[in-house]
C-alpha cells in the first residue's frame, strides 16, 4: 500500500472534488481518496501494485481539470504557484469579458444611442453592429474559457453540473439574438468563479498566516567551537542548542536550558497573557520572546512543531464533511438535473399547452437554467466551515474536521475531568494551622527545611508555598526518610519530623484538639500533614490539588449555554465534593474506574443526547473515544493529545469551551443562513420565471447576488476571535 498526492489546479470547491471521486472511483474506492481544498492537493492510497500515476493523470484531465505530481518539499510553493497562475488566469479572461461587453456596449450606444442599446439588445429585430456583435462574442468566449472544459465533460458523461448550465443558457440566449446576455451570463458566471477562488484563497491565507510567523532562520551554537551561528530552521536537527533574543520569535520547538524570560504564546495557544518560562519548560515555534535572551535545546524539526501540526491538523480536517456539507451535496446532486428536466418541459411543452410562443418559453426557460445554478449553494457550506476551521485554529482550538466543528452546538452535557482539567493537577497548600504556641511563619519554615530534600509533590507544593510567602528556611541535617509516612531531620541541633496524619498519631503527640482539627480538613477533602518534634506537634498543613482560577466561571458560561456539566473523577467521594463545591458542576461521580466513566458517558449519551469529555487526552482516552465528542486540554505539549483528540484546547484554559460551543452555534447559523439565501433567492426568481415575470437579467442578478452573500456571509467567521485573544503577529 503507498499513498500518491497530486495538485489539482482547477480544484476551487466541493463541486470538483464531487467530480474527482466519481471518475476515478473505476482506479480507487472513494474511501481511499482524500482532498485539501485550500491547497488543492488530492491523496490517492493505492492499494494495487502497479503504478496509477499516469492512469489518475490522464483521468483527472478528461474531467477539465489537470493533475499534477505532488511534491512535498515544494507542497507550500506549488500551492501558491497554482493558486496565483489560476487566480491570475480567471482574472485576465474575466477582465477581458467585461471589458469586451462594455466595449460592444458603448459601441452599441454611439450607433443606436442609449434608448436603441438597452431597448434592443438583438432580439428586437434590428441587427446589431457589426463591432458591438464580435466584442459580445468575444466576451462570451472569454468568460466561458474556463468553464466550457468542465461543461463538455458534464454533457458527454450526461452528467449536467453547473457549468453546462451556464453554457447552455449563454448558447440558447444566442441562438435568440440576445447577445448582450449571453456575454453578460458569461461574465457574471466567471466573476462568480473567480470569487470564489478569492474566497477559498482568503481562508487559505489564513491559516497560513500562522505558519509564516515562524522564523526563517535560526542562531545556534556550534558544538565544536561554540561560536554563534545563523541557519535556515530546515537545517536545524534535533539536540542543537538555539539562542533566542528579547524581542524575537522561537524558530523551533524545544526545552528552555538556560535563562528565565516571559513568552506569548498566543500563535499555539491562543493565551493573551505572556507565559512564564524557565530552565526545563517547553518553548514552542512561533511565540514572542518578551523579556531576557534564553538558550534552549530543540525537541523537534522544522516540519514537525507543534504551530506546524496545527497548520497540518486544519488542512486535512477539510476532508472530513460536516453534516451540512453532506446534504448540500447531496441535494445539488439531484437538484442540477431536475432543474434541467424542468427548463426542457417548459421549452417543449409550455408553447403546445398555452399560446404556441415558442421563443418566449424558450427565453423562460433560459432564465430558468441561470437561476437554478447550485454555485451559491454549492460553495455557502465549505466556504464556513473552512473559515470556522481557521478561526478557531487562531484562537489556540484545533478541530479535526467540519463534523467536529458542528458538534459542540448539539451537546448537551459535558463530562470533565478533574486532575488537570478543573484543578491544576498540581498539589498546593490550602491551610497553615500553627499550635503549641508556633506561628505561621515558623511552622511553615521548618515544613519546608524538612521538606527541602524530597521529591514528593506534597513537598514540592510546601517549599512553593514557604517561597511564595518569603519564609526562610534552613538545611536539615540528618534527614530520614520514613517509608510511607513522612521524614526525621535536625534543625539547630533539635530532632523534627513531618508526616502524615498517622504518623502523628504514632508519635503519642496528638491531642483532642489536633484530632478535630485533622478530621475537619480531611472531611472537607483536603490532605493533611503534621510537624512535630520530641515535645509536642507543632501545627497541621492542608494540601490539595487546587482549582483552576476560571474554573468555576467556564462551568457556569456551560451551564447558560443550557449544557449538563458532569464531573467525573477517580478521587473519592469527600475531595470530589470539594472541588464539586468549588466549581460550581451540576453533578459529580468519584471513585470511578476508566471504565466507570466509559460506562456514565455511554448512558448519559443514551438517556440525553451527544455529550462531549474532557481531559487530557492520555488518561481519559477511552471515555473520549467513547463520548459523542472527544475534547483534549492543554495539549499544546503533547502529541497524543493532537492526535486522539476531536477537539484539541492547547492551552490549559477552560474558558475556551465556552467560546468553542458560541462558535460553533455561529457557524451552524451562517450555514443556515447562507442556505437560506441561496435557496429563497432562486425560489422568489424561479417562480417569477414559472410566471412569465422573470428575465435574464433577474436571474443573472440573483445568481450573482446570492454568491457575492454566501461568500462573504462565510467569511465573517475569520473575524470571530475571543475577546481576550492578542494579535499574533505583534
Amino acid at each position: 500500500m503507498s499513498k500518491i498526492a497530486f495538485l489539482i489546479a482547477d480544484m476551487d470547491c466541493a463541486e470538483e472534488v464531487i467530480i474527482l471521486k466519481r471518475e476515478l472511483g473505476h482506479l480507487v474506492d472513494e474511501g481511499n481518496l482524500s482532498f485539501d481544498v485550500l491547497r488543492r492537493k488530492m491523496t490517492v492510497v493505492n492499494l494495487a501494485d502497479e503504478d496509477l500515476t499516469e492512469a489518475i493523470i490522464d483521468t483527472v484531465s478528461r474531467t477539465g481539470m489537470k493533475a499534477i505530481p505532488w511534491s512535498e518539499s515544494q507542497s507550500s510553493d506549488n500551492s501558491s504557484l497554482a493558486f496565483s497562475l489560476r487566480t491570475n488566469s480567471k482574472a485576465v479572461f474575466c477582465a477581458v469579458s467585461g471589458l469586451s461587453i462594455g466595449l460592444g456596449f458603448l459601441h452599441h450606444w454611439l450607433i443606436a444611442g442609449f434608448q436603441g442599446a438597452i431597448t434592443s439588445f438583438g432580439s428586437s429585430g434590428q441587427p446589431l453592429p457589426f463591432l458591438s456583435h464580435t466584442l459580445y462574442l468575444a466576451a462570451i468566449i472569454t468568460g466561458a474559457w474556463h468553464v466550457a472544459p468542465k461543461a463538455a465533460f458534464a454533457a458527454v458523461r450526461m452528467r449536467p453540473d453547473m457549468n453546462l448550465l451556464m453554457l447552455v443558457a449563454a448558447g440558447g440566449a444566442m441562438l435568440l439574438g440576445d447577445w448582450f446576455e449571453a456575454s453578460m451570463v458569461c461574465f457574471l458566471f466567471s466573476f462568480a468563479l473567480l470569487l470564489e477562488t478569492w474566497s477559498a484563497g482568503r481562508a487559505r491565507k489564513a491559516i497560513e498566516a500562522l505558519l509564516d510567523i515562524t522564523p526563517a532562520t535560526a542562531r545556534f551554537i556550534c558544538p565544536s567551537h561554540g561560536e554563534i551561528i545563523e541557519k535556515p530552521v530546515e537545517e536545524i536537527s534535533i539536540g542543537t542548542t538555539v539562542v533566542v533574543r528579547p524581542g524575537e520569535r522561537v524558530p523551533l520547538d524545544g526545552v528552555l536550558n538556560t535563562g528565565t524570560t516571559t513568552v506569548n504564546q498566543a500563535p499555539i495557544t491562543g493565551e493573551s497573557v505572556p507565559v512564564e518560562k524557565a530552565e526545563g519548560d517547553e518553548v514552542f515555534a512561533g511565540s514572542i520572546n518578551n523579556e531576557g535572551a534564553f538558550e534552549f535545546q530543540v525537541t523537534k524539526e522544522s516540519g514537525d512543531t507543534t504551530l506546524a501540526r496545527i497548520v497540518h491538523m486544519v488542512e486535512e480536517a477539510q476532508s472530513g464533511r460536516a453534516p451540512s456539507e453532506r446534504w448540500v451535496e447531496t441535494f445539488a446532486r439531484y437538484y442540477t438535473p431536475a432543474m434541467m428536466m424542468l427548463a426542457t418541459g417548459i421549452a417543449v411543452f409550455f408553447p403546445l399547452i398555452f399560446d404556441g410562443q415558442w421563443e418566449k418559453w424558450f427565453y423562460h426557460a433560459l432564465v430558468i437554467l441561470v437561476i437554478a445554478c447550485p454555485c451559491a449553494l454549492v460553495i455557502s457550506t465549505p466556504i464556513s466551515i473552512v473559515a470556522g476551521l481557521a478561526s478557531a485554529a487562531r484562537a489556540g482550538i484545533l478541530i479535526k474536521g467540519g463534523a467536529y466543528l458542528e458538534a459542540p452546538a448539539r451537546l448537551r452535557g459535558i463530562a470533565l475531568d478533574k486532575t488537570g482539567t478543573l484543578t491544576r493537577g498540581e498539589p498546593a497548600v490550602q491551610e497553615v494551622v500553627p499550635f503549641n504556641g508556633h506561628s505561621h511563619e515558623e511552622l511553615l519554615s521548618r515544613a519546608a527545611s524538612l521538606e527541602a530534600n524530597s521529591e514528593h509533590p506534597v513537598a514540592k507544593a510546601i517549599l512553593a508555598k514557604a517561597e511564595g510567602d518569603g519564609v526562610k528556611f534552613q538545611p536539615a541535617e540528618n534527614y530520614l526518610s520514613v517509608q510511607g509516612k513522612g521524614a526525621e531531620a535536625r534543625l539547630s541541633g533539635r530532632l523534627f519530623w513531618i508526616g502524615s496524619h498517622r504518623m502523628m498519631h504514632e508519635k503519642g503527640n496528638e491531642t483532642a484538639a489536633l484530632h478535630e482539627k485533622a478530621k475537619e480538613l480531611e472531611g472537607s477533602g483536603l490532605s493533611v500533614v503534621a510537624v512535630g518534634n520530641e515535645e509536642h506537634v507543632c501545627g497541621l498543613i492542608s494540601v490539595a490539588d487546587s482549582v483552576r482560577d476560571q474554573s468555576a466561571d467556564a462551568v457556569q458560561a456551560l451551564r447558560n449555554e443550557g449544557i449538563r456539566v458532569i464531573m467525573l473523577t477517580g478521587d473519592h467521594e469527600i475531595t470530589a465534593g470539594r472541588v464539586a463545591a468549588a466549581t460550581g458542576v451540576d453533578e459529580f461521580r468519584g471513585g470511578l474506574l476508566p471504565e466507570d466513566k466509559v460506562d456514565f458517558i455511554r448512558s448519559f449519551s443514551k438517556e440525553s443526547g451527544p455529550v462531549a469529555m474532557v481531559g487530557d487526552g492520555v488518561n481519559d482516552a477511552p471515555a473520549m473515544a467513547a463520548a459523542d465528542l472527544g475534547i483534549a486540554m492543554g495539549a499544546a505539549g503533547s502529541d497524543v493529545a493532537i492526535e486522539t483528540a476531536d477537539i484539541a484546547l492547547m492551552a490549559d484554559d477552560l474558558s475556551k469551551l465556552g467560546w468553542l460551543i458560541d462558535h460553533s452555534k455561529r457557524t451552524l447559523r451562517i450555514i443556515k443562513e447562507n442556505v437560506f439565501l441561496s435557496l429563497g433567492i432562486k425560489v422568489a426568481v424561479l417562480g417569477a420565471a414559472l410566471l412569465g415575470a422573470a428575465t435574464l437579467w433577474m436571474a443573472i442578478a440573483a445568481d450573482m447576488g446570492a454568491t457575492l452573500l454566501v461568500i462573504f456571509n462565510g467569511l465573517r467567521l475569520l473575524r470571530m476571535r475571543p475577546e481576550a485573544e492578542i494579535d499574533i503577529r505583534a
